[in-house]
């Protein structure tokens, strides 16, 4: 028994040696161990770039229309031709504008025979009046007669010149040099006043017509310059400039209309072909495209958890996102982060503002 006494000692002192020098560590404050987190680097680089859908069409298309009632007895071009200025293209029977001039001659003359006469007669009074063989009422009667007369003779003056103008009417002739795209009337059919006869299209001022939804409107102004690729053979590109951004989005798609005028387009842009657009590269707004993890939700704002490459620190950074839909397992950011950024993509609702954190890198989505 007293060996044992002698040993129990011994065993207890190393004991408490040990439990001391754990006490030492935990009071000595070593640093917290860095946090563990998935992250990607933003690269606006591996963004899609944008191309829109569209159709040439002619800049300048107008619809030629008689401007009087009349049968149509003439069309003398057709869908595909080519007009001048100046080509009579259709015509109306003019019988009853030939008769309407012949009636307004018929009023001039007989106008210009009343003031002959009215002219006369005031000469007539006023020497009669001189010698008082005539009242000085017959006189200002006269003379209010001739007044008369010379009003008369201005009305169907205008009249004539009315009546010779709607004749010109009876034929209808091209504005300018282009292409008859539709027809529609026919020989034989009685036209109103302001019915489409034709249309025609110039040939020498052409637009790409493209639909551009609104979330990729706010990066386009007038004046910017679009490259423009033919669908079948995107071998085949010319440029053209924006000239006309509809203010107004469509109700059904949302979608804003865009005019891109392409004047010295090669022939084989032809009207009606189908072409796709995209603005230079420098400038695009090609969006950061992250994984849908990376997207932080606080107060109804998004934000993503950015990394300092040199503290090894994570900071909150609103961003904006773009509405347009991409799927359920990317996104794409369209400003608040810059190219190059190291962003947080797992573990993103377990960190708190200067967290220190430790990063391994995946692969950009």
């Amino acid at each position: 028994m007293a060996r044992y006494r002698l040993h129990l000692p011994l065993l207890v002192l190393p004991a408490l040696a040990l439990v001391g020098g754990c006490d030492h560590e935990a009071s000595s404050g070593e640093p917290t161990v860095a946090r563990p987190v998935r992250s990607v680097a933003a690269s606006a680089a591996q963004a899609e770039t944008v191309r829109f859908p569209g159709v040439v069409q002619a800049g300048v298309q107008t619809d030629l229309a008689f401007r009087t009632l009349g049968r149509v007895v003439s069309r003398k071009a057709g869908v595909g031709d080519l007009v001048r200025a100046g080509d009579i293209v259709a015509g109306i029977d003019p019988l009853a504008l030939e008769l309407a001039v012949r009636s307004a001659e018929a009023d001039m003359r007989n106008a210009e025979a009343q003031l002959e006469n009215a002219l006369l007669t005031e000469n007539r009074k006023r020497r009669l009046a001189s010698t008082s063989a005539a009242s000085v009422a017959d006189l200002d009667l006269a003379e209010q007669s001739l007044k008369s007369a010379r009003a008369t003779v201005g009305k169907t003056t205008a009249s004539l010149d009315k009546a010779r103008e709607q004749l010109g009417y009876a034929e209808l002739t091209a504005e300018f040099d282009g292409v008859v795209t539709a027809t529609w009337v026919e020989v034989g059919q009685t036209a109103t006043a302001g019915q489409p006869v034709l249309t025609i299209a110039r040939l020498d001022r052409r637009d790409v017509v493209l639909d551009v939804p609104e979330a990729r409107l706010r990066s386009l102004r007038v004046g910017d310059r679009f490259d423009i690729a033919l669908q079948l053979d995107d071998t085949l590109r010319t440029s053209g400039i924006l000239r006309e951004i509809g203010p107004q989005a469509d109700a059904g798609t949302r979608t804003h209309r865009l005019k891109i005028g392409i004047d010295k387009a090669p022939e084989v842009f032809r009207l009606g072909s189908v072409v796709t657009a995209a603005p230079p590269k420098a400038q695009q707004e090609l969006p950061v495209g992250l994984p849908a993890t990376a997207i932080v939700n606080r107060d109804g704002a998004d934000h993503v958890w950015v990394v300092d490459p040199a503290s090894h620190t994570v900071s909150l950074r609103s961003v904006r996102l773009d509405i347009s839909p991409t799927g359920v397992r990317s996104v794409r950011v369209l400003s608040g982060l810059k190219d190059g950024e190291e962003v947080v993509v797992a573990g993103v609702n377990q960190l708190a503002e200067g967290q220190a954190v430790r990063t391994g890198q995946e692969q950009h989505p």
